[in-house]
């Protein structure tokens, strides 16, 4: 069995030589050698025949890509002397062998499967029927599975080898420090709870923008989508951090119940609730098919059957080669319920909110109308800052890799979570909607405005009107 209370004792990443690894992981590892938090032997795993010697060079560059001229020599020399290297196939019991002697006296080792999704239910079964399961822990990136049964499928075998506390499912957004003060700002604070229901919230709006393309990804994107890739797993998870109810007592373990209870609550998506886009040229790139019906826009209506939610209408939106790079929530507060001001319901612009800036920089402000000088009784709606971006903050691989490490399982996905989530979305994946082309620096298909229009028009961020 795991022990998620006891700090691993070392960590392998198997995909070692992949982008992931280089973008993301090397540079999570060295700043954690930068804090002091890295004293474990790294044992680097894939197909390629590298010395120790070129993985750290591989390691050297990816580092410098990330951080630039302001590298120390020294946590980076205590990062490569961690450095081992194995080499061989997945399916070869023989690489197994050779990661048990590389690990040496290690007895409780973490490890991370940056590979391709296809290749998690080798891994994993490799790792049971070598004997290098027991005490260890398994880190699977997103996604996890393509759909509801094979979601299912990738549970049973990563329950088959480890058991539930050994296995974290990263999502690196739910790292994110805006992302962790929504959990904070709503239980933190008494004054948000009284009016955080169906009868105060109007609606909810979460957009997660991006001003590129795939980059080069054409081929991961076909087999992913925006509905796959980005909705059922970044944009649910925030949903659920702000649908939730209050934990019943302090522990991860209570927030996972709470989560689960959302996706549990939400109500399956039709075809009539979904809005697909594909930016121009998007069928041009490398790897994307002529006729190309993949989504690179999604937009979704969302509703969630609950006693606090229900009819509150939760819209969604996420695409490539949008306006801008940008993630925001937008939570809108009905009207006041009797109109003494004549400007207290406007036709235009927005009624009170709160919006949590998510990127590229973290706040928090609520939105309220201040009467201006004068006999009039007329007012402006101004913006309250409440939280803003600090220095020196963990980057989200940073964080997740070391609560892995350490067996914090406060930020990770559990199963129960994740197959409800896909259930969700299950119904249009097999039959979706067509796909809108639209121009590239907008902000998508016109058609998505039709999906909001019964509650005002789609909040885009940057562009709000009220004064800061």
């Amino acid at each position: 069995m795991g022990d998620r209370t006891t700090e691993a004792d070392a960590l392998v990443i198997f995909g070692v030589t992949g982008d992931l690894a280089r973008r993301m992981i090397f540079p999570a590892l060295y700043r954690m050698a930068m804090r002091g938090m890295l004293n474990v032997p790294v044992v680097g795993v894939a197909s390629s025949a590298l010395s120790t010697a070129e993985l750290c060079r591989r390691v050297t560059e990816g580092i410098e890509q990330a951080d630039g001229k302001t590298i120390e020599s020294r946590a980076l020399e205590h990062l490569l002397s961690r450095l081992r290297y194995v080499s061989g196939s997945y399916n070869d019991a023989h690489t197994f062998k050779a990661i048990k002697a590389a690990l040496g006296d290690a007895h409780r080792p973490a490890y991370y499967l940056a590979i391709p999704p296809a290749l998690f239910a080798t891994v994993i079964k490799s790792l049971g029927a070598s004997n290098l399961a027991d005490r260890a822990r398994v880190i699977v990136e997103k996604p996890f599975g393509r759909d509801l049964s094979s979601a299912r499928e990738l549970n049973r075998v990563a329950l088959s080898v480890f058991p539930e506390d050994s296995i974290f499912r990263i999502d690196h957004y739910l790292g994110k420090e805006a992302i962790m003060n929504i959990l904070y700002f709503r239980f933190a604070n008494s004054f948000l709870e009284p009016i955080w229901n169906r009868n105060y919230v109007s609606s909810v709006q979460i957009t997660l923008a991006e001003d590129f393309g795939v980059k080069g990804r054409g081929a991961f994107y076909e087999s992913a989508g925006c509905l796959r890739d980005v909705i059922q797993n970044h944009l649910f998870q925030i949903v659920a951090l702000l649908a939730m109810e209050p934990p019943a007592y302090q522990g991860y373990g209570a927030v996972h119940s709470e989560k689960a209870k959302v996706f549990h609550a939400m109500r399956p998506l039709q075809p009539g609730n979904m809005i697909r886009g594909q930016y121009g040229g998007y069928r041009n790139e490398p790897g994307v098919a002529k006729d190309s019906d993949v989504e690179t826009f999604c937009a979704l209506r969302l509703s969630i059957d609950s006693w606090r939610w229900e009819g509150v209408p939760w819209y969604l939106r996420s695409g490539k080669c949008l306006a801008a790079t940008v993630g925001e929530v937008l939570v809108t507060l009905k009207p006041p319920p009797q109109r003494l001001f004549d400007d207290s319901r406007p036709v235009e612009g927005r009624t009170n909110y709160l919006r949590f800036r998510l990127s590229p920089n973290s706040a928090v402000a609520l939105a309220a109308r201040v009467k201006r000088a004068g006999k009039e009784f007329i007012g402006d709606q101004r913006e309250l800052y409440l939280l803003d971006e600090r220095p020196g903050e963990e980057a989200p691989y940073e964080r997740l890799l070391g609560d892995a490490m350490a067996g914090n399982g406060a930020l990770f996905t559990r199963e129960d979570a994740v197959e409800a989530a896909w259930a969700v979305v299950d119904p249009v994946l097999s039959m979706p909607p067509p796909a809108y082309p639209y121009k590239p620096g907008s902000w998508g298909p016109k058609e998505a405005d039709a999906l909001v229009a019964a509650d005002g028009f789609w909040h885009n961020p940057g562009l709000m009107k009220a004064s800061a």
